[in-house]
């Protein structure tokens, strides 16, 4: 059973995922999910990904919630911005952040949170430096950001991905 489902959690998801992608279901769509939850599992066996260790699910939890409330104050901000009832100067500007945190998922994590937020890009990491380069919408301080992205983020992360 582990050759064929060598993870069964991610074959799921990716077949219920297709299936609801594709809605209403038909035979040939249900064919193509099975055949997707098969197959890219396989591909991900021979890529032969490390065991994550995710600690802390209050941390977790917590984390949730900034990310969520971050994202909802970000999307006010942003459509501000857009629709023009935000006057004076705006700027936008890029941001060099120094990064402790070097845990592959953790890094992986952070990336998504920072892109998914609207007004903030992730757009490159120097793994030697530990240097983040992140652009942002509503430039302000850059220190501002870089302790920003440090405590509500980074710290957090540090402490689920070890």
């Amino acid at each position: 059973m582990s050759r064929i489902l060598p993870y069964p959690l991610l074959s799921a998801a990716l077949v219920l995922t297709w299936l609801l992608l594709n809605a209403p279901p038909t035979p040939g769509s249900v064919l193509l999910a099975l055949l997707v939850g098969l197959v890219v599992p396989a591909v991900m066996l021979a890529l032969r990904p490390r065991p994550v260790r995710v600690r802390r699910p209050g941390t977790i939890a917590r984390l949730t919630a900034t990310v969520l409330y971050d994202m909802l104050r970000s999307n006010i901000d942003v459509a501000k911005i857009i629709l023009g009832l935000r006057r004076g100067e705006r700027r936008t500007g890029f941001i060099s952040i120094p990064l402790d945190m070097r845990a592959p998922f953790g890094l992986s994590v952070l990336s998504i949170i920072l892109t998914a937020t609207p007004g903030t890009l992730w757009v490159q990491y120097d793994s030697h430096t530990g240097r983040l380069l992140m652009h942002v919408l509503d430039y302000t301080d850059g220190e501002e950001w870089v302790r920003r992205v440090k405590d509500r983020y980074e710290r957090p992360l540090m402490e689920i991905f070890p």
